[in-house]
């Protein structure tokens, strides 16, 4: 396979979805920096209309778009390339960034919630891709990443939604960065493990969980995010710039990615081991805490168990 040539961010349009907060903000500042026009999109308009205008405001010489859009809705993806494809028959880069979690054992989620977490984790990329391929290979030298997980590495319990979603783009990535080559697109399939973006705060939980579980497994998730969402941004530019095919960020990825490597039958024991020491832990400090930060606690999580995240 001929390697590619370095990728040129500037004077070429980015598309970005979960673009408004965590790690897809800082990657839309950094295509800025780097000379990059913008077409920035995500869910929440509230924190993309400011960071577009910031943007503007920052580097008028660039062209920077904001579209609000729910990628959920088959339709909504639909529009989002529309809009695309009419403002720019040509573009050098798509970041399928935008992501939502979802806790829960598998018999705990329902259909209708497990589908949506794959709605926007896989087919919302999935049709983005495939209808913007035509503008992604206008010109040689495009690239394309797709964000995935450490769980599109590993499957935790517990977790059965969000990995299927993880390791299915990972699939589609790996068959991407294939068949694309010969079209001179780079493909980079990212792997965070803990970044710290909003993901566990907001993220809902199946509907069959126990009220009184909510909140303790999402303190313990949030504990092990603790990577900057600025230093994982970083990373996935300079990966696009040298065309890397995989990037794992954090040690937090790569140790368990080796492990399954390694362990390929084994592996989910030891992973099991860990999870359900740091899980004792988790209850431990929660019973700690005063009674009344407990039951603020369970209703704030309860409150938010229905909404959706963005990465």
């Amino acid at each position: 396979m001929t390697r590619l040539r370095d990728y040129r961010f500037a004077g070429r349009t980015a598309v970005l979805t979960g673009a408004a907060g965590g790690i897809g903000a800082h990657l839309a500042r950094g295509l800025a920096a780097r000379g990059s026009h913008l077409v920035l999109v995500d869910v929440d308009a509230a924190r993309l209309a400011p960071l577009a205008a910031r943007l503007r405001a920052d580097h008028p010489g660039l062209r920077v778009t904001a579209i609000v859009a729910d990628l959920a809705d088959r339709a909504e993806v639909r529009r989002v390339a529309a809009e695309v494809l009419a403002a720019h028959p040509s573009i050098g880069l798509l970041v399928n960034n935008a992501g939502i979690a979802l806790g829960g054992r598998f018999d705990q989620v329902t259909a209708e919630q497990f589908e949506a977490v794959m709605n926007v984790n896989f087919r919302a990329p999935m049709l983005l891709t495939h209808a913007l391929l035509p503008a992604l290979t206008a010109e040689p030298g495009g690239h394309l990443v797709n964000v995935s997980s450490l769980f599109g590495l590993i499957a935790p319990a517990g977790h059965s939604a969000y990995a299927a979603s993880k390791f299915a783009l990972r699939g589609l990535s790996q068959v991407l960065h294939s068949e694309l080559a010969h079209s001179g697109v780079g493909v980079t399939t990212v792997h965070p493990g803990g970044v710290r973006t909003r993901i566990a705060e907001n993220a809902p939980a199946g509907r069959d969980v126990p009220a009184n579980e909510i909140e303790p497994n999402r303190r313990l998730f949030a504990m092990l995010l603790r990577h900057p969402p600025e230093k994982a941004a970083a990373r996935i530019l300079n990966a696009v710039a040298r065309r890397r095919a995989r990037l794992l960020i954090g040690a937090d990825a790569v140790v368990p990615d080796l492990l399954a490597r390694l362990l390929p039958n084994g592996h989910a024991r030891v992973m099991h081991a860990i999870t359900s020491a740091a899980a004792a832990y988790g209850r431990r400090s929660a019973a700690m805490r005063p009674a009344s930060a407990s039951a603020s606690a369970s209703a704030s999580a309860s409150a938010s168990a229905s909404a959706e995240v963005r990465r």
